[in-house]
């Protein structure tokens, strides 16, 4: 089949590594414009438009792909297939209705579970131990559409967002291009979602990153694994003696049992510099400080001499 792709990041890459290697032809790609990245805040192009640019396939980049140029783009490339994974834009009826094989979509999720932009995150922070892709068709309603395929696999305990991504990104190509086939030689089943299980997986803003120690450390390791490396798990750290304040991230951490006896309020370090929470306590073993690198904990712990009683609040924004 002749295939229209949408798509923008990092996550399709495998994919359209697989359609280039099988039987399938990438007619058109389309993306997501370039936008200011870095510290000197210049414009990069999405890693779909650089993956085309360096393989010169023909692309468009835009910020909307139900306007009638694009559309009229899309229409003459000839597909018979769209194919959108990570596309970050809604897609209207026009553009749905418009190749003779339809539409289809590869999710990070076992749908009808965490529809929405964030299902990794979601995935991990709520403490799920497995999730999955599910290849469905574009409506309407946001990730709503008939499943064709899944694949599922388990969530190690410690993975984090971004390593959960880059498996399920390798899990993703395979399956779409079995779809692909099936779909082609009209083999695909089309199966409805069960609406009734749907649950939501809202888009992350960096606020979603500050860290509340009032909660169990379970929850709070789960939320520093879900956020990383974006939009990070951040906290500020309160030095008693040097009176300092730094922004952090918290990269790493894992659930201890308490040794100190001794009552503190969450957020602040007991005697094993270990992180009080409203039940249990966190070791920190990654942190990365504003503007700084990332670190093992004990060399943050020796540069700001950190002791028993600082503390770690949600007061500031990331670093």
């Amino acid at each position: 089949m002749n295939i229209v792709y949408l798509g923008s990041g990092q996550f399709g890459i495998p994919s359209l590594e697989a359609i280039k290697r099988s039987s399938h032809r990438i007619q058109l790609i389309v993306s997501q414009p370039a936008s200011p990245a870095g510290r000197g805040r210049r414009p990069r192009p999405t890693p779909v438009a650089e993956w085309a640019a360096h393989r010169n396939m023909p692309l468009v980049e835009t910020p909307c792909c139900n306007a009638p140029p694009v559309i009229e783009h899309v229409a003459a490339a000839g597909g018979d297939l769209i194919v959108v994974i990570a596309f970050g834009q809604r897609i209207g009826r026009t553009l749905i209705d418009l190749p003779p094989r339809g539409i289809i979509n590869v999710h990070a999720s076992l749908l009808p579970k965490y529809r929405g932009a964030a299902p990794i995150n979601w995935a991990i922070i709520n403490g799920e131990t497995r999730t999955g892709v599910s290849i469905i068709t574009v409506c309407d309603h946001i990730d709503a559409g008939d499943v064709l395929a899944e694949r599922a696999t388990d969530i190690a305990p410690r993975e984090t967002a971004g390593e959960l991504h880059d498996r399920l990104a390798e899990l993703a190509a395979p399956l779409l291009v079995e779809t692909l086939d099936r779909i082609a030689d009209g083999t695909a089943t089309y199966t409805e979602q069960d609406h009734s299980r749907a649950t939501a997986a809202p888009k992350l803003h960096k606020s979603a990153g500050l860290l509340d120690f009032s909660l169990p450390a379970e929850a709070v390791e789960r939320r520093i694994r879900g956020l990383w490396p974006w939009p990070c798990a951040c906290c500020t750290f309160h030095s008693v003696k040097t009176s300092r304040s730094i922004p952090v991230a918290i990269a790493a951490a894992e659930v201890v049992e308490p040794f100190d006896p001794t009552p503190r309020p969450p957020g602040t370090l007991d005697r094993d510099l270990c992180i009080v929470c409203g039940q249990g306590t966190l070791q920190i073993t990654r942190i990365k400080p504003a503007c700084g690198r990332l670190m093992k904990f004990k060399d943050f712990v020796n540069g700001q001499h950190a002791a028993c009683g600082d503390a770690f609040t949600s007061d500031l924004a990331s670093p």
